[in-house]
Protein backbone atom coordinates (compact mmCIF):
# COMPACT_ATOMS: atom_id res chain seq x y z
CA UNK A 1 0.00 0.00 0.00
CA UNK A 2 1.66 3.36 -1.12
CA UNK A 3 2.50 5.48 2.11
CA UNK A 4 0.76 8.45 1.54
CA UNK A 5 -2.78 5.88 2.47
CA UNK A 6 -1.56 4.97 5.71
CA UNK A 7 -2.16 6.44 9.13
CA UNK A 8 0.45 6.17 12.01
CA UNK A 9 -0.87 4.20 14.92
CA UNK A 10 -1.52 7.55 16.83
CA UNK A 11 -3.43 9.39 13.93
CA UNK A 12 -5.30 6.79 13.33
CA UNK A 13 -6.44 5.96 16.76
CA UNK A 14 -7.35 9.41 16.97
CA UNK A 15 -9.71 8.80 13.98
CA UNK A 16 -10.75 5.55 14.85
CA UNK A 17 -11.66 6.92 18.31
CA UNK A 18 -9.51 3.30 19.87
CA UNK A 19 -6.50 4.11 22.04
CA UNK A 20 -3.16 2.99 21.13
CA UNK A 21 -2.65 -0.03 23.41
CA UNK A 22 -6.53 -1.13 22.50
CA UNK A 23 -5.43 -1.45 18.75
CA UNK A 24 -2.12 -3.40 19.75
CA UNK A 25 -4.09 -5.49 21.44
CA UNK A 26 -6.78 -6.19 19.19
CA UNK A 27 -3.71 -6.70 16.28
CA UNK A 28 -2.14 -9.31 18.46
CA UNK A 29 -5.80 -10.78 18.93
CA UNK A 30 -6.42 -11.03 14.81
CA UNK A 31 -9.38 -8.69 15.08
CA UNK A 32 -7.53 -5.95 13.67
CA UNK A 33 -4.11 -6.53 11.85
CA UNK A 34 -1.97 -3.15 10.52
CA UNK A 35 -2.01 -2.68 7.06
CA UNK A 36 1.95 -2.14 7.81
CA UNK A 37 4.60 -3.65 10.18
CA UNK A 38 7.92 -1.67 9.92
CA UNK A 39 9.93 -4.83 10.18
CA UNK A 40 13.48 -2.72 11.92
CA UNK A 41 11.66 -1.31 14.71
CA UNK A 42 7.85 -2.74 14.12
CA UNK A 43 6.55 0.48 13.79
CA UNK A 44 2.65 -0.54 13.17
CA UNK A 45 0.18 1.93 10.34
CA UNK A 46 -3.00 1.69 9.26
CA UNK A 47 -4.70 2.02 6.44
CA UNK A 48 -7.89 4.30 5.66
CA UNK A 49 -9.54 1.60 4.42
CA UNK A 50 -9.37 0.19 7.97
CA UNK A 51 -11.66 2.75 9.69
CA UNK A 52 -15.30 1.55 9.42
CA UNK A 53 -14.06 -2.04 10.55
CA UNK A 54 -11.87 0.06 13.54
CA UNK A 55 -14.98 2.51 14.37
CA UNK A 56 -17.60 -1.34 14.17
CA UNK A 57 -15.20 -2.88 16.35
CA UNK A 58 -15.31 0.13 18.98
CA UNK A 59 -18.92 -0.13 18.85
CA UNK A 60 -19.51 -3.48 19.31
CA UNK A 61 -17.09 -3.52 22.44
CA UNK A 62 -19.16 -0.70 23.84
CA UNK A 63 -21.85 -2.86 23.88
CA UNK A 64 -20.37 -5.15 26.00
CA UNK A 65 -19.64 -8.10 23.40
CA UNK A 66 -16.96 -10.19 23.94
CA UNK A 67 -13.94 -11.02 21.39
CA UNK A 68 -15.62 -14.26 19.59
CA UNK A 69 -19.17 -12.34 19.27
CA UNK A 70 -17.26 -9.51 17.76
CA UNK A 71 -15.40 -11.53 15.56
CA UNK A 72 -18.34 -13.23 14.22
CA UNK A 73 -20.06 -10.03 13.72
CA UNK A 74 -17.23 -8.30 11.35
CA UNK A 75 -17.27 -11.72 9.85
CA UNK A 76 -20.67 -11.67 8.87
CA UNK A 77 -23.29 -10.41 6.41
CA UNK A 78 -25.54 -7.67 6.99
CA UNK A 79 -28.94 -9.59 8.23
CA UNK A 80 -26.28 -12.44 10.29
CA UNK A 81 -24.49 -9.47 11.63
CA UNK A 82 -27.98 -8.00 13.01
CA UNK A 83 -28.88 -11.36 14.14
CA UNK A 84 -26.33 -11.92 16.10
CA UNK A 85 -26.79 -8.32 18.00
CA UNK A 86 -30.55 -9.08 18.44
CA UNK A 87 -29.09 -12.42 20.13
CA UNK A 88 -26.21 -10.56 22.43
CA UNK A 89 -28.66 -8.01 23.45
CA UNK A 90 -31.42 -10.25 24.48
CA UNK A 91 -28.25 -11.94 26.80
CA UNK A 92 -27.61 -8.34 28.32
CA UNK A 93 -31.55 -7.91 29.00
CA UNK A 94 -31.81 -11.36 30.64
CA UNK A 95 -28.65 -10.77 32.82
CA UNK A 96 -29.73 -7.53 33.94
CA UNK A 97 -33.19 -8.89 35.23
CA UNK A 98 -31.35 -11.55 37.27
CA UNK A 99 -29.55 -9.16 38.70
CA UNK A 100 -32.31 -7.10 39.91
CA UNK A 101 -34.11 -9.64 41.30
CA UNK A 102 -30.53 -11.15 43.18
CA UNK A 103 -30.10 -7.73 44.34
CA UNK A 104 -33.19 -7.46 46.04
CA UNK A 105 -33.01 -10.89 47.55
CA UNK A 106 -30.04 -9.62 48.96
CA UNK A 107 -31.10 -5.98 50.23
CA UNK A 108 -33.62 -8.27 52.02
CA UNK A 109 -30.87 -10.36 53.98
CA UNK A 110 -28.93 -7.00 54.68
CA UNK A 111 -31.97 -4.86 56.00
CA UNK A 112 -32.56 -3.38 53.30
CA UNK A 113 -36.18 -3.65 52.90
CA UNK A 114 -38.96 -3.97 55.79
CA UNK A 115 -41.11 -7.39 55.89
CA UNK A 116 -43.78 -6.88 52.87
CA UNK A 117 -47.28 -6.01 53.56
CA UNK A 118 -49.67 -8.01 51.78
CA UNK A 119 -51.65 -6.51 48.75
CA UNK A 120 -53.71 -9.04 48.09
CA UNK A 121 -53.77 -12.99 46.88
CA UNK A 122 -54.36 -13.44 43.55
CA UNK A 123 -55.14 -16.74 41.01
CA UNK A 124 -52.04 -16.78 38.51
CA UNK A 125 -53.29 -17.85 35.61
CA UNK A 126 -55.64 -14.53 35.64
CA UNK A 127 -53.26 -12.38 36.91
CA UNK A 128 -51.02 -13.00 33.98
CA UNK A 129 -53.85 -12.93 31.45
CA UNK A 130 -54.39 -9.21 32.99
CA UNK A 131 -50.63 -8.15 32.69
CA UNK A 132 -50.30 -8.85 29.88
CA UNK A 133 -53.39 -7.53 28.20
CA UNK A 134 -52.82 -4.25 29.94
CA UNK A 135 -49.64 -3.87 28.86
CA UNK A 136 -50.24 -3.76 25.74
CA UNK A 137 -51.09 -0.11 26.64
CA UNK A 138 -48.07 1.06 27.86
CA UNK A 139 -45.38 3.25 26.29
CA UNK A 140 -41.87 2.38 25.29
CA UNK A 141 -39.27 4.71 26.16
CA UNK A 142 -38.72 5.74 22.82
CA UNK A 143 -40.53 8.57 21.24
CA UNK A 144 -43.64 8.04 20.69
CA UNK A 145 -47.36 9.22 20.08
CA UNK A 146 -49.47 11.54 22.25
CA UNK A 147 -53.33 11.73 22.82
CA UNK A 148 -54.81 14.54 20.85
CA UNK A 149 -57.73 14.48 18.94
CA UNK A 150 -55.90 16.08 15.54
CA UNK A 151 -53.72 12.53 15.84
CA UNK A 152 -50.36 11.54 17.41
CA UNK A 153 -47.51 14.10 17.62
CA UNK A 154 -43.89 12.86 18.76
CA UNK A 155 -42.13 13.25 22.12
CA UNK A 156 -40.40 11.45 24.65
CA UNK A 157 -42.23 9.10 26.79
CA UNK A 158 -42.46 9.11 30.42
CA UNK A 159 -40.51 6.12 31.86
CA UNK A 160 -43.84 5.78 34.37
CA UNK A 161 -45.80 5.45 31.01
CA UNK A 162 -44.17 1.93 30.11
CA UNK A 163 -45.44 1.02 34.04
CA UNK A 164 -48.68 -0.76 35.19
CA UNK A 165 -50.06 1.24 37.60
CA UNK A 166 -52.26 -1.22 40.61
CA UNK A 167 -54.63 -0.01 42.81
CA UNK A 168 -55.73 -2.22 45.53
CA UNK A 169 -58.71 -1.78 47.91
CA UNK A 170 -60.58 -3.85 50.37
CA UNK A 171 -62.72 -5.23 47.45
CA UNK A 172 -60.96 -5.47 44.08
CA UNK A 173 -57.08 -4.85 42.32
CA UNK A 174 -57.20 -2.80 39.30
CA UNK A 175 -54.52 -2.52 36.65
CA UNK A 176 -54.04 0.48 34.30
CA UNK A 177 -51.78 1.14 31.40
CA UNK A 178 -51.62 4.20 29.42
CA UNK A 179 -49.57 5.55 26.47
CA UNK A 180 -51.46 8.69 26.60
CA UNK A 181 -53.39 8.33 23.47
CA UNK A 182 -55.06 4.64 25.03
CA UNK A 183 -55.56 3.50 27.72
CA UNK A 184 -56.26 -0.09 29.08
CA UNK A 185 -58.04 -1.06 32.78
CA UNK A 186 -58.97 -4.46 34.29
CA UNK A 187 -59.97 -5.47 37.48
CA UNK A 188 -59.79 -8.52 39.24
CA UNK A 189 -61.45 -9.59 42.29
CA UNK A 190 -58.79 -11.27 45.09
CA UNK A 191 -58.96 -14.61 46.30
CA UNK A 192 -57.71 -12.81 49.70
CA UNK A 193 -57.67 -9.13 50.38
CA UNK A 194 -54.67 -6.82 52.05
CA UNK A 195 -53.66 -5.42 55.59
CA UNK A 196 -54.22 -2.08 53.18
CA UNK A 197 -55.76 -0.23 50.15
CA UNK A 198 -52.17 0.14 48.08
CA UNK A 199 -51.75 2.34 45.17
CA UNK A 200 -47.95 2.35 42.68
CA UNK A 201 -46.52 1.80 39.23
CA UNK A 202 -44.88 -1.07 38.68
CA UNK A 203 -42.06 -1.41 35.93
CA UNK A 204 -43.18 -3.27 32.86
CA UNK A 205 -40.33 -4.95 32.26
CA UNK A 206 -39.72 -6.65 35.61
CA UNK A 207 -43.63 -7.48 35.42
CA UNK A 208 -42.99 -9.22 31.86
CA UNK A 209 -39.90 -10.97 33.06
CA UNK A 210 -42.36 -12.61 35.77
CA UNK A 211 -45.43 -13.44 33.71
CA UNK A 212 -44.59 -16.71 33.00
CA UNK A 213 -43.60 -18.12 36.78
CA UNK A 214 -47.23 -16.37 37.43
CA UNK A 215 -48.99 -18.23 35.14
CA UNK A 216 -47.36 -21.58 36.40
CA UNK A 217 -48.34 -20.83 39.60
CA UNK A 218 -52.02 -21.49 41.50
CA UNK A 219 -51.98 -18.57 43.57
CA UNK A 220 -49.40 -15.09 43.62
CA UNK A 221 -49.29 -13.54 46.54
CA UNK A 222 -48.58 -9.77 45.98
CA UNK A 223 -46.88 -7.88 49.17
CA UNK A 224 -45.68 -4.38 49.01
CA UNK A 225 -41.93 -3.25 50.49
CA UNK A 226 -40.05 -0.01 49.82
CA UNK A 227 -39.54 0.70 46.28
CA UNK A 228 -41.57 -2.08 44.80
CA UNK A 229 -43.70 -5.91 45.15
CA UNK A 230 -42.66 -8.96 45.44
CA UNK A 231 -45.07 -11.56 43.61
CA UNK A 232 -44.23 -14.53 45.77
CA UNK A 233 -45.92 -18.17 44.41
CA UNK A 234 -45.42 -21.42 46.20
CA UNK A 235 -42.74 -24.00 44.91
CA UNK A 236 -41.09 -21.03 42.68
CA UNK A 237 -38.74 -18.31 42.77
CA UNK A 238 -40.10 -15.34 44.06
CA UNK A 239 -40.04 -12.04 41.69
CA UNK A 240 -39.11 -8.75 42.64
CA UNK A 241 -40.76 -5.40 40.35
CA UNK A 242 -39.52 -2.10 41.17
CA UNK A 243 -41.92 0.56 41.90
CA UNK A 244 -41.03 3.49 39.56
CA UNK A 245 -40.97 7.00 41.50
CA UNK A 246 -43.01 9.10 39.17
CA UNK A 247 -46.60 10.40 39.38
CA UNK A 248 -48.92 8.42 37.48
CA UNK A 249 -51.03 10.43 35.10
CA UNK A 250 -54.61 11.04 36.82
CA UNK A 251 -56.61 8.67 34.79
CA UNK A 252 -59.71 8.52 36.89
CA UNK A 253 -60.12 12.32 36.17
CA UNK A 254 -60.47 10.90 32.91
CA UNK A 255 -62.71 8.13 33.30
CA UNK A 256 -64.93 10.71 35.41
CA UNK A 257 -64.88 12.89 32.76
CA UNK A 258 -66.56 10.85 29.94
CA UNK A 259 -69.40 12.28 28.77
CA UNK A 260 -72.33 9.40 27.66
CA UNK A 261 -71.84 7.21 24.42
CA UNK A 262 -73.94 8.82 21.92
CA UNK A 263 -73.39 5.82 19.67
CA UNK A 264 -72.94 1.67 20.96
CA UNK A 265 -72.20 -1.20 18.66
CA UNK A 266 -71.54 -4.46 19.03
CA UNK A 267 -69.68 -6.60 17.03
CA UNK A 268 -67.76 -10.05 16.55
CA UNK A 269 -64.27 -9.67 17.67
CA UNK A 270 -62.76 -11.61 14.94
CA UNK A 271 -64.57 -10.25 11.86
CA UNK A 272 -63.98 -6.45 13.25
CA UNK A 273 -59.96 -7.79 13.31
CA UNK A 274 -60.22 -9.34 9.73
CA UNK A 275 -61.50 -6.49 8.28
CA UNK A 276 -58.53 -4.28 9.59
CA UNK A 277 -55.96 -7.02 8.80
CA UNK A 278 -57.67 -6.61 4.98
CA UNK A 279 -57.60 -2.74 5.17
CA UNK A 280 -55.10 -1.03 2.75
CA UNK A 281 -54.46 1.66 4.45
CA UNK A 282 -52.93 2.48 7.95
CA UNK A 283 -55.53 4.99 9.20
CA UNK A 284 -58.84 3.12 9.26
CA UNK A 285 -62.23 4.58 9.42
CA UNK A 286 -65.39 3.09 10.72
CA UNK A 287 -68.81 4.30 9.82
CA UNK A 288 -71.48 3.06 12.37
CA UNK A 289 -75.16 3.04 10.83
CA UNK A 290 -78.39 0.72 11.64
CA UNK A 291 -77.07 -1.44 8.93
CA UNK A 292 -73.88 -2.37 10.93
CA UNK A 293 -70.71 -1.41 11.00
CA UNK A 294 -68.03 -0.61 7.88
CA UNK A 295 -64.34 -0.52 7.24
CA UNK A 296 -63.52 2.08 5.48
CA UNK A 297 -60.96 4.18 3.83
CA UNK A 298 -60.87 7.81 4.74
CA UNK A 299 -61.74 9.21 0.77
CA UNK A 300 -64.24 5.96 -0.19
CA UNK A 301 -67.54 6.13 1.21
CA UNK A 302 -69.18 2.72 -0.37
CA UNK A 303 -66.23 0.67 -0.61
CA UNK A 304 -65.14 -1.44 2.56
CA UNK A 305 -66.19 -4.60 4.16
CA UNK A 306 -69.85 -4.54 6.09
CA UNK A 307 -69.76 -6.22 9.35
CA UNK A 308 -72.99 -7.38 11.11
CA UNK A 309 -73.36 -4.95 14.21
CA UNK A 310 -76.13 -4.09 17.03
CA UNK A 311 -75.72 -0.44 16.40
CA UNK A 312 -77.98 1.92 18.52
CA UNK A 313 -77.70 5.87 18.39
CA UNK A 314 -76.91 8.14 16.34
CA UNK A 315 -75.16 7.50 12.97
CA UNK A 316 -70.47 8.07 12.91
CA UNK A 317 -68.04 8.47 11.11
CA UNK A 318 -64.56 8.36 12.92
CA UNK A 319 -61.23 7.30 12.10
CA UNK A 320 -57.97 5.70 14.01
CA UNK A 321 -54.87 5.15 13.57
CA UNK A 322 -54.57 0.87 12.91
CA UNK A 323 -51.75 0.39 15.35
CA UNK A 324 -54.04 1.89 18.06
CA UNK A 325 -57.40 0.14 17.24
CA UNK A 326 -56.08 -2.98 16.66
CA UNK A 327 -54.44 -3.46 19.19
CA UNK A 328 -57.59 -2.24 21.61
CA UNK A 329 -59.39 -4.65 19.67
CA UNK A 330 -57.07 -7.82 19.76
CA UNK A 331 -57.18 -7.87 23.92
CA UNK A 332 -60.65 -7.71 24.42
CA UNK A 333 -62.18 -10.98 26.32
CA UNK A 334 -64.45 -12.89 24.23
CA UNK A 335 -66.10 -13.33 20.81
CA UNK A 336 -67.73 -9.75 21.08
CA UNK A 337 -67.26 -6.21 21.44
CA UNK A 338 -68.40 -3.55 22.49
CA UNK A 339 -67.88 0.11 21.43
CA UNK A 340 -69.07 2.65 23.45
CA UNK A 341 -69.00 6.07 21.48
CA UNK A 342 -69.36 9.69 21.87
CA UNK A 343 -68.04 11.51 18.40
CA UNK A 344 -65.67 11.76 16.29
CA UNK A 345 -63.48 13.57 18.13
CA UNK A 346 -63.80 11.63 21.88
CA UNK A 347 -62.06 8.54 23.11
CA UNK A 348 -64.17 5.70 22.58
CA UNK A 349 -64.67 2.77 25.06
CA UNK A 350 -63.79 -0.57 23.91
CA UNK A 351 -64.67 -3.67 26.16
CA UNK A 352 -65.95 -7.25 25.90
CA UNK A 353 -69.21 -7.65 25.36
CA UNK A 354 -70.15 -10.42 27.84
CA UNK A 355 -67.42 -9.49 30.50
CA UNK A 356 -66.57 -5.81 31.46
CA UNK A 357 -63.75 -6.11 33.34
CA UNK A 358 -61.11 -5.32 30.84
CA UNK A 359 -61.83 -1.52 29.17
CA UNK A 360 -59.59 0.13 26.69
CA UNK A 361 -59.87 3.82 25.75
CA UNK A 362 -58.81 4.57 22.54
CA UNK A 363 -58.26 7.78 20.87
CA UNK A 364 -59.78 9.09 17.53
CA UNK A 365 -57.87 10.76 14.96
CA UNK A 366 -59.56 13.47 12.58
CA UNK A 367 -59.76 13.13 9.14
CA UNK A 368 -57.28 16.01 8.08
CA UNK A 369 -54.23 14.49 9.81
Amino acid sequence: MPNSELMAIGAFAQRSGLTSSALRFYADSGLLPPADVDPATGYRSYGVHQLERAVTLRRLREIAMPLAGVAAVLGAGAEEAARLLDEHVARIEGDAAVARQRAAAIKVTLGGDAPGSLIAVLKGPVLAEAVEQVLTATATPNPTATATATGPTHEPASAVLAGLHIEASDEAVALTATDRYRLSTRTLVPVRTGERTWAGTVDGADLRNAVADVRRSALVRVEAVPHGIWLRMSGREDRHCRVLPEEYPDHRSLLASLGEATTRATVAKGALLRALEEHPGDRPVLRLTDRGVRVQAPDDELSGILLPAAVTGEDLRIRFEMTTLYAAVSTAIGPDVMLDLRGPLQPVTIRSADRGDLTTLTMPVTFDH
